[in-house]
């Protein structure tokens, strides 16, 4: 199984905060974000390597950060997308099949958004997925207030977890239960990524992909529990910081 990080946006949202800093990088309770997504993934089993997809402008940066990366279980690469500014870059779905392109990658994949921050493993997910494959599953989180999900991909699943419906940033959500950056991609699904380009000419939005293929075939939701932030404002960097500082705090204070 591969990783693939996500991490060549360019945050405009995040100025002055990012004008310096990929987001990835940025630092939270102590520790940069994308450090925190290695702690997600390590020891998830079968794991050999994590691919970053960075922009030409940070790329430098997430070599530096790759080089001081230290007892991992898996080895980590950078890779540039070659795009220099928002008005050319990729997409989502551009940077995935970029990866997927240059690194001739033909397993599994998990591919993680590198503005996500959250406080859970991964492995629950991971084994819920491989029990779908070779379906596509997605991580599904209920952000609690139906205005914010009109930021995100909005989801039904039914009682065997098979997305029903699914909105990319609706007007009118029918519910809070939104979709990650989380995307489990099994080998066999690999080629829809790119059928999905040809035939739609997207390239931007994950969650465009996603529900064109549910409406396609069978895509499974993974609700995940837990505290999750997706970095993409200032405010909810600031909401990330107060609450990992005080995780941390009452981490160190357990004996």
């Amino acid at each position: 199984m591969k990783g693939l990080i996500l991490a060549a946006g360019y945050g405009t949202r995040l100025y002055p905060y990012i004008k310096d800093t990929p987001k990835p990088l940025l630092d939270v309770a102590g520790q940069p974000i994308i450090d925190y997504l290695l702690a997600d993934v390590q020891g998830l089993p079968d794991l050999d390597k994590v691919t970053v997809v960075s922009n030409e402008k940070f790329y430098d940066h997430f070599c530096r950060w790759a080089r001081d990366q230290k007892g991992r279980s898996f080895e980590i690469k950078v890779i540039s997308d070659g795009t220099s500014s928002p008005e050319n870059r990729l997409g989502s779905i551009g940077d995935i099949i970029f990866a997927l392109d240059a690194e001739k990658i033909v397993d599994d994949v998990l591919v993680l958004g590198g503005d996500n921050l959250f406080d859970f493993g991964l492995k629950e997910f991971v084994t819920f997925a491989q029990s779908k494959s070779p379906a596509v599953s997605l991580g599904l989180y209920d952000i609690g207030q139906i205005e914010e999900a009109t930021k995100f991909g909005v989801a039904a699943v039914d009682a065997n977890k098979k997305i029903i419906s699914f909105e990319e940033k609706p007007k009118k959500p029918k519910s809070s239960l939104i979709a990650m950056c989380c995307y489990f991609l099994p080998r066999e699904s690999l080629a829809t990524v790119k059928r999905y380009q040809q035939q739609t000419n997207k390239a931007d939005k994950a969650g465009e992909y996603i529900k064109w293929l549910s409406e396609q075939t069978d895509v499974y939701g993974f609700k995940f529990q837990g505290t999750w932030y997706d970095i993409g404002s200032i405010e909810s960097y600031q909401d990330a910081q107060m609450v990992f500082k005080l995780k941390k705090q009452k981490e160190r204070k357990i004996p």
